[in-house]
C-alpha cells in the first residue's frame, strides 16, 4: 500500500498588520498553538460558545501558570514588611529591590490608543476595560493579543464574558504570589508591556499608510485616472 502523501502544514495564523478577512477573524486562529498545546494560565482556544473547559493557552512568549505558593502576598507598596507578617529573608530581600513594583503597576501605565476594536453589533461590553485586560496579560503574546481583538466580531456574548472572567483570574492569581515572584514577574510584565506599545506603533504605521493610500486614490479620482 502506497505512502499516503504527507498533507502541507497549515498557514501560519496572521500577524499585527495583515489583512483580516471582512466580518472578523475566525477564532480558531487565534492561537499560535493548538487547543492543549503546553502547560499555560490560558489554554490554547478561545472559550467555547457556551459552557466547557475554559481555555488555556501559554504564548510564545507567555508566563508560566501561577505556582502553587504558600506565602502571604505582597503588601501594598509603601508599607513595610516583617517577619511577623509571615515574610522570611528571600520575601524582605526582593521587596527592597523591587521597591513599590507590584504586579498590574507597570501595565496600569498602558493606554489603549491606537487599538481599534471592530464593529461586534452581536456582542455588548467595555471595550476600554477589555483592552485594558488584554493588554495586562503576560500569558498570551502580542500577536495573540492582535488576533483576539480581529476576532471580536465573530465571538458571543459568552464567550466575550468568558474570556474577559478568565483575564481577571489571571490578573488575581498573578497578584497574590508572594514576592518571591515579583522579580520574574517585573521583568514578564516589562517585557508585554513593551510588547503592546510596539503592536500600537505598528497598527499606527499601517493606519498612516492608509491614509495615504486613500489621498492617493482620491487625487487619481479628481484628475479622471
Amino acid at each position: 500500500m502506497a505512502d499516503q502523501p504527507t498533507p502541507p502544514p497549515p498557514p501560519p495564523p496572521p500577524r499585527p498588520g495583515d489583512a483580516v478577512p471582512e466580518g472578523g477573524l475566525d477564532p480558531s486562529q487565534v492561537f499560535s498553538a493548538p487547543p492543549g498545546a503546553g502547560p499555560g494560565s490560558m489554554g490554547g482556544g478561545m472559550p467555547p460558545p457556551q459552557g466547557g473547559a475554559q481555555p488555556q493557552t501559554q504564548g510564545d512568549a507567555g508566563a508560566p501558570p501561577p505556582p502553587q505558593d504558600a506565602g502571604p502576598p505582597p503588601p501594598p507598596p509603601g508599607t513595610v514588611a516583617t517577619k511577623e507578617m509571615g515574610f522570611d529573608e528571600e520575601d524582605l530581600k526582593i521587596l527592597a529591590q523591587v521597591g513599590n513594583y507590584r504586579f498590574g503597576s507597570i501595565a496600569s501605565t498602558l493606554t489603549n490608543e491606537g487599538i481599534a476594536v471592530p464593529a461586534h453589533p452581536e456582542t455588548t461590553f467595555d471595550v476600554n476595560a477589555f483592552l485594558s485586560l488584554l493588554s495586562g496579560s503576560i500569558s498570551l503574546t502580542r500577536d495573540e493579543k492582535w488576533r483576539i481583538i480581529q476576532a471580536i466580531p465573530k465571538l458571543s456574548q459568552f464567550q466575550i464574558d468568558e474570556l474577559q472572567k478568565i483575564l481577571r483570574e489571571e490578573k488575581q492569581k498573578f497578584s497574590e504570589l508572594s514576592p518571591k515572584h515579583l522579580l520574574q514577574l517585573q521583568k514578564l510584565e516589562q517585557k508585554h508591556s513593551e510588547d503592546w506599545k510596539d503592536l500600537q506603533s505598528i497598527l499606527r504605521q499601517k493606519n498612516v499608510k492608509k491614509e495615504e493610500e486613500s489621498k492617493v486614490d482620491d487625487i487619481r479620482k479628481q484628475l479622471g485616472l
